[in-house]
């Protein structure tokens, strides 16, 4: 047997990978036989610039962190990775499948059969998109004819019917969230009123004090006005609706905590502390609606190979839960 020319030895060593930005979705072919390799070539050809290195590398499929050599030479060839520059992380938009739809917006679909459609078909992709709708769109594609469903995801009307009424319990799972949040409120306001009687009842009772500076905790008096990125309708919800963070959807949650705090309390007329309390109630949701889609990823990916986890299996546990 002749022996291999150095060209065709190095050729061997190589490993093929496709690697992309952190919000892209143009991926670029790579051939690297080490890690570092990978990392120069990626940092090249996705012209990050060297104030933002080292870059962090992470599987596209469930964001998991590849800094090992050996655990990358375990990787088959044609593996996706996310390329992260400094400061920057991984989040639902970097998803190779799955999430990856939050990066269309389904409110700029105005025929509304074209809108649950849509939506159909990102559940045909990935059941765990339901996790990351928002209450509107799990409200129409429940009210979407059965045998229309049916059709248009190709599976059987009775496989329909169980979808439908997970996609009901999700929306009753997040009102009975709503209301259990609404409650305890009530009941700190009530403790707080209470509180506060007490203290007049007892200042009433000693000696009178320089009467004090009065916080106002109302709309904040900046003088700014409130210049925000976000809709009409996301403000809309989160000034008119209980606990806005459980109606919208991953995408918008994303876009209020981006927002800066004090432009979000001028647009919202609030003080700068009820803004915050939102964006950390918005932060809170969405990584749990993140950790349950990673965690469903995960199983997919240990399913016997299976790109996605079967209707049945899939349905028949978020019935349990």
């Amino acid at each position: 047997q002749r022996p291999r020319s150095p060209a065709a030895a190095m050729a061997a060593r190589l490993k093929r990978c496709l690697v992309r930005r952190r919000d892209g979705r143009e991926q670029h072919g790579v051939a690297a036989s080490c890690l570092r390799e990978l990392r120069d070539k990626a940092s090249g050809i996705l012209a990050i610039d060297k104030a933002r290195e080292p870059i962090t590398l992470v599987l596209a499929e469930d964001g998991t962190i590849v800094d090992d050599e050996d655990y990358f030479l375990c990787l088959p060839s044609n593996t996706t990775f996310v390329a992260l520059a400094k400061n920057e992380k991984w989040s639902s938009k970097s998803l190779d499948s799955g999430t990856a739809w939050l990066s269309e917006s389904v409110d700029e679909v105005d025929n509304a059969a074209e809108k649950w459609k849509q939506l159909a078909r990102q559940l045909k992709d990935d059941l765990s998109n339901i996790i990351l709708m928002s209450e509107e769109d799990l409200q129409v594609l429940i009210d979407v004819p059965r045998s229309d469903l049916a059709e248009e995801l190709a599976q059987s009307q009775t496989k329909i019917q169980v979808l439908q009424d997970t996609l009901q319990q999700v929306l009753d799972r997040r009102e009975e969230e709503r209301q259990s949040r609404q409650l305890l409120e009530l009941y700190l306001e009530a403790l707080k009123n209470e509180d506060s009687i007490l203290s007049k009842v007892a200042e009433s009772e000693t000696v009178p004090r320089k009467e004090m500076d009065v916080v106002d905790t109302g709309t904040s008096s900046t003088g700014t006005s409130g210049k925000t990125a976000l809709s009409d309708q996301i403000l809309a919800a989160l000034k008119e609706k209980p606990a806005p963070e459980l109606c919208l959807d991953s995408q918008d949650l994303e876009l209020v905590l981006k927002e800066d705090t004090q432009a979000l309390a001028s647009a919202l007329r609030w003080d700068k502390q009820k803004a915050e309390a939102l964006q950390q109630a918005c932060d809170q949701e969405l990584s749990k609606r993140l950790q349950q889609v990673q965690t469903l990823h995960s199983l997919r990916s240990t399913s016997k190979g299976k790109k996605t986890l079967p209707w049945g299996d899939w349905l028949s546990s978020k019935r349990k839960k």
